[in-house]
Order: structure tokens, then C-alpha cells, then sequence
């Protein structure tokens, strides 16, 4: 699989390392229940299709990208540097 970071262009999967689901960028506030801090840390999804991760670009710029992929197929659908805002949807 490559990755097109948007710092470096196109690299080979193995640049990168893999943290999971993009739920780390919504860390629950100070002062949050323990169930929210519960949830955050421990429960999360495993589907099959689109799904939205976190990457860090080890071998390359060290930056942190949010992946769109399709995990049955293994197709890249866009990348976006943590940093920038999300789009409105």
C-alpha cells in the first residue's frame, strides 16, 4: 500500500506507523466521566470498508496524517495532515 503524504508525496506503507482509528483526535475534555475516558480508551469499532486512521510518517517529514482507506480493498481515498481542520460536512 502507498501513502501520498501531503509533505513527501507517494511513500511505501512501511514509512508509516499505524495508531488506530482517528477517535484519538477527539480526546474527551478535562473533567470528562470516567465512562467517556472508558469509551475513548477502550472501545472501538472494527469494520470492514472506509475507515478513518491515524498515521504517523516515521521515515519521513514526522507528520501526523488522518487516512481515508477502505480496508477490504485496500484503496487510499484522501489524506490530510492532523493539523488542518476538518472540512464542514
Amino acid at each position: 500500500m502507498r501513502i501520498p503524504c501531503p509533505l513527501c508525496g507517494p511513500r511505501d506503507r512501511r514509512e508509516f506507523y499505524y495508531y488506530g482509528a482517528d477517535d484519538y483526535l477527539r480526546r474527551p475534555e478535562e473533567g470528562a466521566p470516567p465512562e467517556a475516558w472508558d469509551a475513548y480508551l477502550h472501545l472501538r469499532d472494527n469494520p470492514a470498508g472506509v475507515t478513518r486512521d491515524l498515521w504517523h510518517h516515521e521515515m519521513g517529514c514526522s507528520a501526523w496524517l488522518v487516512v481515508t482507506r477502505n480496508t477490504v480493498t485496500h484503496e487510499v481515498i484522501s489524506v490530510r495532515l492532523a493539523s488542518e481542520k476538518e472540512a464542514a460536512k
